[in-house]
C-alpha cells in the first residue's frame, strides 16, 4: 500500500464554465486553467502520481501542449489511471476536499463520486468527497477562487 498526497487551487474567470469532479455547477464564474480546470481531479490525479513516485500531474499533461488545451479532467484522471495500471499499481481508495466560500456543493457531491468511482474503476464506498470554506479568510474566503487537496491511498494489482 502507497499513500499520496495532491494539492491544487484555480482562480475564477467570467465566461467559464465551472466543472468540478466532472460536474458543471451553476455559478456566475468558472475555473481559469488550461484544462477544464478541474481543480479536485489535478489534486487526486497529483496524489496518485505521488503515490507511484511518478511525478506531477504537469510532468505528465503539461499545460504547454495544445493537445491538453479544454480536455475534459475526467479524461485526464482515465489517462492518469492507465499511467498507474502500466506500472502495476490501481487506485484503492480516494479523499477530496474542495476549499470554496461560493458556490454551496452539498447539492453535486455524490454526483462527483459516481464520476470518480466510475473513472478508477473501484467503488463508490472508495471514494471520498467533501466541501468546506474557509470562513471568509483568504483567496478562497474572498471568492477568488477554489482550492482543493487529495489524499489516494494504491496498491500493486495482483
Amino acid at each position: 500500500m502507497r499513500i499520496g498526497i495532491g494539492f491544487d487551487a484555480h482562480r475564477f474567470e467570467k465566461g467559464r464554465e465551472l466543472v468540478l469532479c466532472g460536474v458543471a455547477i451553476p455559478y456566475e464564474m468558472g475555473l481559469l486553467g488550461h484544462s477544464d480546470a478541474d481543480c479536485p481531479l489535478h489534486a487526486l490525479i497529483d496524489a496518485m502520481f505521488g503515490a507511484a513516485a511518478m511525478g506531477d500531474i504537469g510532468m505528465h499533461f503539461p499545460d504547454s501542449d495544445a493537445a491538453y488545451k479544454g480536455i475534459s479532467s475526467l479524461l485526464l484522471l482515465k489517462m492518469a489511471n492507465d499511467k498507474l495500471k502500466e506500472k502495476d499499481f490501481c487506485v484503492n481508495n480516494c479523499d477530496i476536499t474542495i476549499i470554496a466560500q461560493k458556490p454551496k456543493l452539498a447539492p453535486y457531491i455524490d454526483k462527483m463520486r459516481k464520476n470518480i468511482a466510475e473513472v478508477l474503476g473501484i467503488s463508490l464506498d472508495r471514494v471520498s468527497v467533501k466541501a468546506t470554506t474557509t470562513e471568509g479568510l483568504g483567496f478562497t474566503g474572498r471568492q477568488e477562487g477554489i482550492a482543493c487537496m487529495a489524499v489516494a491511498s494504491i496498491r500493486e494489482i495482483d
